[in-house]
Formats: C-alpha cells, sequence, structure tokens
C-alpha cells in the first residue's frame, strides 16, 4: 500500500511539469475525437477505442494523471458530443482506467504479459463489472441478462483490444525514453 501511495505521489508531481500537461491535452483531445468512431452493437453494446490514449496518459505519467484524463475525456467527450444523457458511472470507468494503467506501466517496462494481465484487470472490472452495473441502473435491466452478451462481446475483442494496448503502449515506450518523458 505504502508503494503505492508512493507511485501516486510521484504522478502528481508530474503534473507540475509543462510537457506532461501538454501531452495530457494531447491525449485527452485524441480520446475525444475517438470517442466520436463508436461502433453501436446494440442499445446496451459498443465498441469504441477511447480509452487506449487514457491508457497511454497512465502509462506515461501514473495513475494520478491517468485518472486526470480519463475524467477530463469522459466530460469533453459528453460535452462535444452528448449521446444520451450523462451517467457519473462512466466518468468513473474513464478515472479507473487512467488509474489501473498507471500502476501496472508507470516506470515500467511494457511485456506482453502485463499488457495481458492489465487489459484482463480492465476487462474483468471495468467493462463487465462495472459497465454492466451502471447499464442494468440506467436501464433498469437485470445484471445478469446485460451480462450475457457483454461477456460474448468482451472474449471476442479481447485480442484485438490487447494487441491494440500492446501496440499502442511499446510506442509509448519508445517514445518515452527517446524524448526522456518522465
Amino acid at each position: 500500500m505504502e508503494k503505492m501511495m508512493h507511485t501516486v505521489k510521484l504522478s502528481a508531481q508530474e503534473m507540475r511539469k509543462t510537457s506532461v500537461v501538454t501531452i495530457g491535452g494531447v491525449l485527452i483531445a485524441i480520446s475525444v475525437v475517438l470517442s466520436f468512431f463508436k461502433v453501436p452493437l446494440g442499445p446496451t453494446l459498443q465498441i469504441s477505442f477511447a480509452s487506449l490514449p487514457i491508457a497511454a496518459g497512465g502509462m506515461l505519467f501514473g495513475p494520478f494523471v491517468g485518472a486526470v484524463i480519463g475524467f477530463v475525456s469522459d466530460l469533453l467527450g459528453f460535452i462535444v458530443r452528448p449521446n444520451g444523457f450523462f451517467f457519473p458511472g462512466f466518468t468513473l470507468n474513464a478515472i479507473l482506467i487512467g488509474v489501473f494503467y498507471g500502476f501496472f506501466f508507470y516506470k515500467r517496462k511494457v511485456t506482453l504479459l502485463n499488457v495481458i494481465l492489465s487489459s484482463l484487470l480492465v476487462t474483468l472490472v471495468i467493462n463487465l463489472g462495472l459497465t454492466t452495473l451502471w447499464l442494468s441502473m440506467m436501464y433498469g435491466d437485470a445484471f445478469i441478462v446485460l451480462l450475457g452478451a457483454r461477456v460474448l462481446k468482451n472474449v471476442l475483442l479481447f485480442p484485438i483490444d490487447t494487441a491494440l494496448l500492446f501496440m499502442i503502449l511499446k510506442i509509448m515506450e519508445d517514445l518515452r525514453h527517446r524524448f526522456k518523458i518522465s
């Protein structure tokens, strides 16, 4: 727990750097733009890659900055292009994505095993757990009914999401070393 708090403190200190705020802003903009390109699969099912820049922000600057990037991305995405009504649970999801990837990859080497494990954690906790709960609360459908279709979607997309995440994080890792970011 002490190590986690130290990581959060280091990450919070990153916000003092102009380069972090600038790169964070670019990642937020990319996330907002990617949120425009959702593929609807049904009323409660869609495919989106807007979380990839949030994951990159967490990886580059840690869980605190990743959380800020997730928070701002979600709010700006809703303001720029509202889709239904605002629900704060999805903002929490975006924050947690930044936090999870921040803890997994901040100041650490990106390995395929860590990408698989972090992707599995996000899939189980956020995609299947929290998102299904939020949708159940919003639409009044039974959690277990929504979970069936969500499990199928996430099982099919897991290899694609993981491969994309691995490629993005490896590119970010290379940029981090090349430009001495963090």
